[in-house]
């Protein structure tokens, strides 16, 4: 089964973008001084030559899917580590020169990973297929994790700094957002800890007559690990019209759907 062909166009656009990262981090490696930016460089590199081969096999052969994961050094942060202000910061300008320097090849790796972020997500977002979806979206989140790591390493060096306004200032601006009012989230149920999607997973659970549904880790472009039809999880349609029948939530969702039909007829033009 072919891809569709808006996702046939952006894998198209990422490949390319992947390559031109791949052969512009091997000139990189080549040309920086700093032998933590060399190796962050290699690192990078390697993750970005994996990605690409991860799409490119997953196009070739809808059987072969492997999640690939991220290769970066970011868990560890503390706040505490990031260096905020100016400090009489370089004057920068364009430069012709044939070769570049550390902070040149710094600046250009963070603006390489930044826009492969920028533009994973966007074509992840017009893509059908689920595990092609999910590579893109892991290349995506990495490039997330290769920017901040290499912002780390200019910030430490003083060669990304932060300008900053006053604290008082800063909390004025932001302190005009309050938390939401506990009868809002009375009204929806919001509990502390609790997840948007926790919160779906279990009224599908329920409304299932308790048939979890998790995500597949594969999914076939066959077709045959389908469920036949009339049946969801081992469950025939009956079964679930029954579980829906002695399930509050269900009734009560029904009833306002038949209320909404009702109605609509006077809203029709």
């Amino acid at each position: 089964m072919p891809f569709g062909a808006h996702e046939a166009m952006e894998v198209h656009e990422i490949l390319t973008e992947k390559i031109n990262m791949i052969n512009h981090f091997n000139l990189y490696a080549q040309q920086a001084k700093n032998p933590q930016l060399k190796e962050m460089i290699h690192r990078h590199l390697q993750e970005e030559i994996k990605s690409y081969d991860t799409v490119v096999s997953y196009t070739h052969d809808y059987q072969n899917f492997a999640p690939m994961s991220a290769n970066t050094h970011v868990n560890s942060v503390k706040p505490d580590q990031i260096q905020y202000g100016l400090d009489n910061p370089s004057m920068v300008t364009p430069e012709s020169n044939t070769t570049f320097n550390d902070y040149e090849i710094a600046s250009a790796l963070l603006i390489c990973h930044k826009n492969g972020a920028a533009n994973g997500v966007k074509a992840t977002l017009e893509i059908a297929d689920p595990n092609l979806r999910q590579v893109l979206l892991n290349g995506a989140v990495n490039c997330v994790n290769q920017a901040y790591e290499v912002f780390l390493f200019m910030n430490q060096q003083g060669q990304y700094q932060i300008p900053t306004m006053r604290d008082h200032t800063a909390k004025t601006y932001l302190h005009t957002f309050q938390p939401v009012n506990e009868s809002l989230k009375a009204q929806y149920m919001v509990n502390p800890g609790q997840t948007q999607n926790v919160d779906q997973g279990m009224m599908v659970n329920n409304m299932m007559g308790g048939t979890q549904m998790n995500q597949p880790t594969h999914v076939s472009r066959s077709g045959q690990n389908m469920m036949p039809m009339g049946q969801v999880g081992g469950m025939s349609t009956g079964a679930m019209q029954q579980q829906h029948i002695q399930n509050p939530l269900y009734v009560q969702m029904k009833g306002n759907q038949t209320n909404m039909q009702n109605g609509s007829q006077y809203f029709n033009h």
